[in-house]
């Protein structure tokens, strides 16, 4: 039996369709609102709004639970990799061992960029944020794969995505490696996929570089944690980009514009410079009472979420992870660690964060463990946009094939002047 909600307006009801998921709230169809009633509904932020059917990511806010196409993302991130989550991602089920060895192999086999586009990089200023490189580049690879930009052709299509999981990894290095002013690093097909990454970003041609198998484990865990979030602001950019379209290259180039902003991508930058702030455990109390002090405008950066109403489930393995780095780099007694563990404590025990849900979220250990691997804060976001670069793809892919799918169009609720009419320069008070 279909459901409905009843919608009463200027004493006319009207009868709108009601869907249910596989699980997660229903969803009342508005699709035929405008045209029956000639409203619109008004929803600031789309946060009350699904655009689209999915099913490749669900999110539980209140219960603290992230899926991917179904598995737990703990367990993703304790017992796979991030190859093996890119293949679930895209074609909705783990790879048997057949369809691994072809995957990994594809992708590891074309991480070379085409190189003319190395002369790109030289082209911005040497102070240039990486994010700023990393739009450019990005954007530019429809300027030099023409055979993988018909987005009506299947086989392009995969080819297209393909291309940037294994190519984003070596446009993000190159990314850093201009930053520092050092040369490029070419990658390797022996290397796994946050090997290899890591080898691009830290190796330099002067001495040897053996790469750390736990630090590659925890950018492999990294990667895996932040490949795809639903249907977040850059997500629903490079659908909204893709709905037009717009060739994959430039649709992923408008997803990592979208990322740079500090309230979404740059949110892990910001808990590490708030944590160098605190700089020690005993200055927490008065950072505290100024994060209560509605008058302050101090934030404590790296707590509660704007989906989870639990412990943001990715926050706890990238605790675990934390750990893992700082012990084996032998960091003992780190202060940024220190203050992390202690506001961690207050925050899940504090009356006033309990009570308002302000659990520590991913972002919060994410920024310390990538300045523990080396990695300066302008390359927070470029890591990010690397790892959620497969999420995009696979969202972009399904929203390309969906029948339903129409150009993006969202409308408003006008405040502005009504009509008036032309006055001329010499008469306009």
């Amino acid at each position: 039996m279909t459901k409905s909600a009843t919608l009463n307006l200027d004493g006319e009801s009207y009868e709108l369709p009601v869907y249910e998921g596989s699980v997660g709230p229903d969803v009342v169809d508005i699709s035929s609102l405008y045209g029956t009633t000639g409203r619109f509904t008004y929803d600031p932020g789309f946060t009350s709004t699904a655009s689209c059917e999915s099913q490749i990511t669900y999110i539980d806010g209140d219960e603290g639970v992230l899926l991917y196409r179904g598995y737990p993302i703990d367990q993703l991130a304790e017992n796979g990799d991030f190859i093996e989550t890119c293949y679930l991602l895209l074609y909705g089920e783990l790879p048997t061992a057949a369809q691994r060895r072809e995957f990994e192999t594809a992708i590891t086999y074309h991480t070379m960029i085409h190189e003319q586009m190395s002369k790109f990089f030289t082209g911005f200023r040497r102070d240039a944020h990486p994010m700023a490189v990393m739009v450019g580049v990005a954007g530019a690879m429809s300027a030099f794969y023409h055979d993988s930009t018909d987005i009506n052709d299947p086989e392009q299509r995969e080819i297209a995505s393909r291309r940037m999981i294994a190519k984003m990894p070596t446009i993000a290095a190159m990314a850093y490696k201009y930053h520092v002013g050092q040369p490029f690093i070419y990658p390797r097909n022996d290397l796994d996929y946050a090997s290899n990454f890591l080898h691009m970003c830290f190796a330099v041609p002067c001495e040897d570089y053996k790469v750390n198998p736990v630090l590659a484990r925890a950018m492999d865990r990294i990667f895996i944690l932040h490949a795809d979030h639903e249907q977040n602001a850059s997500t629903s950019t490079v659908r909204l980009a893709g709905s037009s379209g717009a060739n994959p290259f430039a649709c992923i180039a408008a997803g990592i514009a979208c990322l740079w902003g500090p309230a979404h991508g740059g949110a892990n930058e910001a808990a590490l410079n708030m944590l160098e702030e605190i700089g020690t455990p005993e200055n927490i109390p008065h950072f505290i009472d100024r994060a209560k002090d509605k008058n302050d405008p101090f934030r404590l950066m790296g707590f509660g979420h704007r989906v989870y109403k639990n412990y943001d489930p990715r926050a706890k393995i990238m605790q675990k992870t934390a750990h893992e780095v700082l012990d084996e780099l032998g960091i003992k007694d780190h202060p940024l660690f220190d203050v992390a563990r202690e506001l961690e404590q207050i925050a899940l025990h504090d009356e006033y964060f309990v009570e308002k849900r302000l659990y520590p979220n991913i972002d919060f250990y994410s920024g310390i463990t990538l300045k523990a691997l080396g990695f300066p804060t302008s390359m927070f976001t470029v890591l990010f946009a690397l790892a959620r670069t497969v999420g995009w793809i696979a969202q972009w892919k399904e929203m390309v094939e969906d029948p339903k799918q129409k150009i993006g169009r969202p409308r408003q609720l006008y405040t502005g002047e009504t009509e008036r009419g032309y006055v001329p320069a010499d008469k306009r008070g």
